[in-house]
């Protein structure tokens, strides 16, 4: 493995900076201690330092020469409202909040990219090190590019990396086209007329029709799409009353659809509408739906994808990165930074033997082992991307 000395022999720091920042997880757009600990390490390196970009983002730049040449790099900062499970000393302290996603590996092997690129400059042009706020399903990339991201710091071409439980550590994973699906959230408020438990008569009730629009749903997908068709449509909540003996008023669904075209996710829409209405009005009920599509799918630039694998291949081994990836249905906010500039999403190897649970999980924890091996990409594809 040819990963950078320099990078490596850091193992034990970066380590410490990733624990730090698992220990104190915050959530979109409250990442406070998190911004002032990326740009304080930053501005020890000699990167000049923008804060506040779409609320608590932060922005690096680094310049060599007189080139006009530019690439960006970005990596996610926030955490999940999840109560952690897991007892090692570097566990949350912040009660239901945890980093259950890994964005603290994400944030330190970039700072550690930083950090090397500072010290070496063996490029010409400029390095946007880019820290977003908020990436799980509340904005924080369009809150970015709202705010003039790629105005102000504009990217030739961008990049960026996330951790995969599952993939073996010391393996990468790319491919060019859509990599991650789009997502949506959606909520279905059911209005009935509520009554007694024990007349069930005197009243409209929303349960009923809400549990029978649940089975309804499952066929937007099974009946609606081409059997070539991806999607997933999961509701995930249903809450209705309080009352052992009321039968309540109204009742609210919730979940969450994905897709590989956005086109697939109006047509999921429409329907799930229809047939919201449609159910509710069976049961003498009503029916409004709040659809929000917060994720459009990634899709990564072929030739950025190639110049990730190729970046990959020299530090892992040609044999270890994984170009037939199929792809996946989680989602990623990073979608509306590639419809901006080309570039490439990659997935890092992140299990062994301790590493297993999956991400999202109370359980989960990032393997520090991939820190080096994510830091020395980042670096990479600079020196290739900006070459002397």
């Amino acid at each position: 493995m040819a990963l950078i000395d320099a990078i490596a022999s850091r193992q034990d720091e970066l380590t410490r900076w990733r624990r730090d920042l698992h220990a104190h997880p915050e959530l979109g757009f409250e990442e406070e201690r998190t911004a002032d600990f990326v740009a304080r390490k930053l501005e020890e390196f000699g990167v000049v330092v923008t804060r506040g970009v779409g609320g608590t983002g932060v922005v690096g730049v680094l310049r060599v020469g007189n080139e006009t040449r530019s690439i960006g790099l970005r990596a996610d900062m926030d955490a999940l409202p999840i109560t952690e499970e897991n007892t090692f000393a570097h566990r949350s302290r912040h009660d239901g909040q945890m980093h259950a996603c890994g964005h603290d590996g994400h944030t330190t092997m970039l700072l550690g990219a930083a950090r090397y690129l500072a010290e070496t400059k063996n490029f010409r042009g400029q390095v946007n090190f880019i820290f977003q706020p908020a990436e799980e399903g509340i904005g924080g990339a369009r809150a970015m590019i709202d705010d003039g991201l790629f105005r102000d710091f504009p990217c030739d071409s961008i990049f960026a990396m996330h951790n995969a439980p599952g993939m073996p550590l010391g393996q990468f994973g790319v491919k060019e086209g859509v990599v991650a699906a789009a997502g949506a959230f959606f909520d279905i408020h059911i209005e009935g007329v509520g009554a007694h438990g024990a007349h069930p008569h005197h009243g409209v009730d929303p349960v009923v029709a809400g549990a029978q629009l649940v089975a309804a749903l499952q066929s937007v997908v099974a009946r609606n799409m081409a059997p070539s068709t991806a999607a997933v449509v999961s509701v995930t909540q249903f809450h209705a009353g309080d009352a052992y003996n009321v039968i309540p008023a109204t009742a609210r669904l919730s979940g969450t659809v994905r897709t590989f075209a956005t086109s697939v996710m109006e047509r999921v829409c429409e329907r799930m509408t229809e047939l919201a209405q449609g159910v509710a009005a069976g049961f003498g009920a009503k029916a409004t739906v709040d659809f929000r599509t917060v994720f459009h799918p990634v899709v990564n630039d072929a030739r950025a994808a190639d110049v990730a694998a190729e970046v990959c291949g020299a530090l892992v081994g040609a044999d270890q990165v994984k170009r037939d990836l199929k792809p996946g249905t989680g989602s990623e906010d990073f979608s509306f930074m590639l419809e901006e500039v080309p570039g490439c999403y990659l997935l890092i190897g992140n299990s062994d033997d301790e590493h297993s649970r999956p991400v999202h999980n109370p359980g989960y924890d990032f393997n520090d082992g991939a820190l080096a091996t994510g830091a020395s990409f980042f670096a990479r594809v600079v020196e290739k991307q900006l070459k002397e």
